[in-house]
């Protein structure tokens, strides 16, 4: 059997597929679908980064392998869980609402300008992919910067890449720490030149693929292809 702390060290390379280092610019603006293309061929890929050390390393995505097989089987290992965050209706929604779909699971805020914006739309065009079996998939988008994701900027911002998509944040007590843990998601605020309100935030790439009980099942790495997704999803299906 594998030792616990090498074992424990490579889930965490695969969970966190690093922090997307967030490129700096004078302001990061909310995206849209018109422009985030064009943000897609500059975005910041993920470098491998060991769970001991969640540094970041900035690419550009020309220069960065795009994954081309199959996401890691996450079925044999102790993570995700159920959550309850707030929608963009201000209602609470639970991740155990969506049992019998199939859940992409993705972490991100909406000022993200490059990285967020280039999931959304893979995952967009993943559903395409799936054509009639899209309707038995759900994307949810967790925010990692509740400070300006409110309810309704995230619930509007995810509906840019897709109506279907469904934005959450936490609000009240809702612990987004928990949910990180759980998921293994990290994240760290930039601020840039000392201006606390315009910042970054470097944050965990990719999605988590869960099955129709609720548990996770795979692991998608940022840069992985609508096919290669929607490859993965219909075997959960």
């Amino acid at each position: 059997m594998m030792p616990t702390a090498i074992r424990t060290a490579i889930l965490g390379a695969f969970a966190l597929a690093a922090l997307a280092a967030c490129k700096p610019e004078a302001k990061a603006p909310e995206q849209n679908p018109a422009t985030a293309s064009a943000a897609s061929s500059t975005a910041s890929a993920p470098a491998a980064t060991p769970a001991s050390s969640p540094e970041t390393t900035s690419l550009n995505a020309a220069a960065a392998p795009k994954p081309q097989g199959p996401g890691t089987d996450m079925r044999k290992e102790d993570i995700g869980g159920d959550f309850t965050l707030t929608d963009g209706d201000g209602k609470p929604f639970s991740l155990s609402d969506l049992k019998g779909k199939v859940v992409i699971l993705s972490f991100g805020y909406t000022h993200c300008p490059d990285v967020c914006p280039t999931e959304l739309l893979t995952y967009s065009d993943t559903l395409k992919q799936l054509g009639d079996q899209a309707k038995d998939v759900k994307v949810v988008f967790v925010s990692i910067d509740p400070e300006r994701d409110t309810p309704e900027v995230i619930g509007k911002y995810v509906k840019q890449f897709n109506p279907e998509f469904i934005g959450l944040t936490p609000t009240g007590d809702q612990s987004l720490p928990i949910i990180k843990q759980q998921y293994r998601v990290v994240s760290a605020k930039v601020v840039q030149k000392e201006d606390s309100e315009n910042y970054l935030v470097d944050h965990s790439s990719g999605a988590y693929l869960i099955d129709k009980n609720g548990e996770v099942a795979i692991f998608s790495p940022y840069g992985s292809e609508p096919a290669t997704i929607a490859a993965d999803i219909k075997k959960l299906l």
